[in-house]
């Protein structure tokens, strides 16, 4: 395993991360189980969690797991979804992040969460309370390191030129889509990243499971994300998707490698990425995508897979300037 520093915190993390969002839900208690210790025995000490995730539950099978080794690993969580009936029960104002934070903590059994996402942009809070709210958060020593999920790149811009200019804890790791179908974050939040020495863990590297060979543009399992969530089924649910779906799980079979492997281990080795966030239903989904710490991904080679897909136009539209 190869650990890499998380952004300039000096922390540092396994390239991959786990996301246990199957906890609770498609995973049952004992199934949980066996996938973080499958994640520890190859060296993984870096694991995603949400307060939404099985309405909270995967948060405490995460804390009763952690509890002899909680020292040794790099825990995230997140807040912005609804967790109760209530109609403040969800969003980052200062109000819900104190009340959420204490949740996740009792749930998760731990004094400190290392990363604390917000996981949505929230248009109804000010960013600067909620700036303010995150950073006493961090002198409180609840969290330690403030971060961002699914914000766009002039929302991430914003918030560090307000955390720089008041002498507030800044974003220190982003968490955005990424796979070899959703790219957008190569135009603006990459370069972001790496221009301001952001972390960044990607999530969904499979696609939500299009790029694990079991989708084609004909054919649909009978189970599985695309088919069963209507959110997944809309977020990929254009033809151009299944259409390099196809090209690539052949890639992947003439390559020898399962196309589940190939795909994370092509998000892993971009420049700007920390660390992939994997997850799985069970330990034979999980074995396949830890099977991409052992190929050996040139720049060449990922280029090529590249190719397999579409290169998203420039921030500024100026397609000329990259097909000179």
């Amino acid at each position: 395993m190869e650990y890499r520093l998380l952004g300039r915190t000096g922390v540092k993390v396994s390239q991959l991360c786990f996301g246990t969002m199957s906890f609770g839900d498609t995973a049952d208690e004992n199934e949980s189980a066996r996938m973080f210790n499958r994640c520890r025995d190859v060296g993984i000490n870096f694991f995603d969690c949400a307060n939404v995730y099985a309405g909270g539950r995967s948060e405490e099978i995460l804390g009763k797991l952690m509890t002899n080794c909680r020292d040794d690993l790099v825990i995230t969580t997140k807040v912005f979804g609804k967790t109760g009936e209530g109609i403040n029960d969800r969003g980052v104002s200062r109000r819900h992040l104190q009340m959420a934070v204490e949740a996740s903590l009792k749930r998760l059994k731990t004094d400190r969460i290392d990363v604390y996402f917000l996981h949505q942009f929230d248009k109804d809070t000010p960013m600067d309370e909620t700036l303010r709210a995150l950073d006493d958060l961090v002198s409180q020593g609840k969290i330690l390191y403030p971060a961002a999920s699914n914000w766009a790149a002039w929302q991430v811009a914003k918030a560090l030129g307000i955390s720089a200019l008041a002498g507030l804890a800044r974003f220190e790791v982003l968490q955005p889509m990424y796979n070899l179908v959703k790219r957008q974050v190569e135009v603006e939040i990459l370069p972001l990243a790496e221009s301001e020495h952001i972390g960044v863990i990607p999530y969904s590297p499979l696609g939500g499971g299009l790029l694990t060979g079991k989708y084609t543009r004909t054919e649909r399992p009978e189970q599985g994300r695309l088919v069963e969530n209507k959110m997944y089924a809309t977020r990929y649910g254009e033809d151009l998707y299944y259409d390099i779906a196809d090209r690539f799980t052949a890639y992947a079979q003439d390559k020898g490698h399962h196309p589940a492997t190939l795909a994370v281990a092509w998000v892993m080795t971009h420049p700007a990425v920390t660390a992939p966030i994997i997850g799985a239903r069970n330990v034979e989904q999980l074995n396949v995508s830890l099977a991409a710490l052992d190929v050996a991904m040139t720049p060449e080679w990922r280029a090529e897979i590249s190719a397999l897909s579409y290169t998203p136009p420039p921030a500024n539209d100026r397609l000329e300037e990259i097909r000179r």
